[in-house]
């Protein structure tokens, strides 16, 4: 079901409404239309299935085993070749006070039979982030998707954001951001998770 913009700008006139103001006067007579707009955009992940960016996987038997991979690092070591994605920018919205949250993706996996264009793993972060989310709900989800898309033998996905709910209300911690870990198979073992988080924080 598509974003209902009409509601949208219905709801954001009452908001108006409510704090005192006038949806009216210049400069909010089209703010509704433009909140309706960034909602869109911002919950546009609700109509997509993650699972489709990765129905081109292709068997690991049939691609070029140089590790020559723009944009991703391959190492060797005793769980096989990991394939990781570094500083990929995500933005989401909490559903706890309807605030964004912006932050770094890294993501690793471990392939099994398959692997994916690595642009589809960016495009699986933006659907699963373009929902009213929790940051720990969304490591775990994309974390799934990866196991169910490309049945790997690890996965491991770390996100660091910021939320506007903690920098912007309350105690304003400015400088403050949230890390959380999700991990599968393989890279859920401390020796295998902690060189690939080496990995991930290792200077450019």
């Amino acid at each position: 079901m598509a974003v209902d913009r009409d509601r949208i700008e219905a709801a954001v006139r009452e908001i108006l409404l409510a704090i005192g103001e006038d949806p009216a006067r210049p400069g909010l007579e089209r703010t509704p239309q433009r909140v309706a707009e960034a909602y869109g955009e911002f919950f546009g992940g609700l109509e997509v299935d993650p699972l489709s960016h990765l129905e081109g996987s292709v068997s690991v038997a049939s691609t070029d085993d140089s590790p020559e991979r723009p944009g991703a690092e391959a190492v060797h070591d005793s769980t096989g070749e990991a394939v990781i994605l570094r500083d990929l920018a995500f933005r989401s919205v909490c559903e706890h006070h309807l605030l964004p949250f912006v932050g770094t993706a890294h993501v690793a996996y471990v392939p099994g039979d398959r692997v994916v264009g690595l642009g589809r793993i960016p495009a699986v972060v933006d659907t699963l982030a373009a929902r009213p989310q929790l940051q720990e709900r969304l490591g775990e989800e994309i974390a799934d998707v990866l196991v169910a898309g490309l049945e790997p033998k690890g996965v491991l996905v770390v996100l660091d954001a910021q939320h506007r709910c903690v920098t912007t209300r309350g105690g304003r911690q400015e400088r403050s951001s949230i890390v959380t870990v999700a991990s599968r198979g393989v890279l859920a073992e401390p020796v295998a998770r902690a060189e690939i988080m080496t990995l991930i924080g290792a200077p450019r």
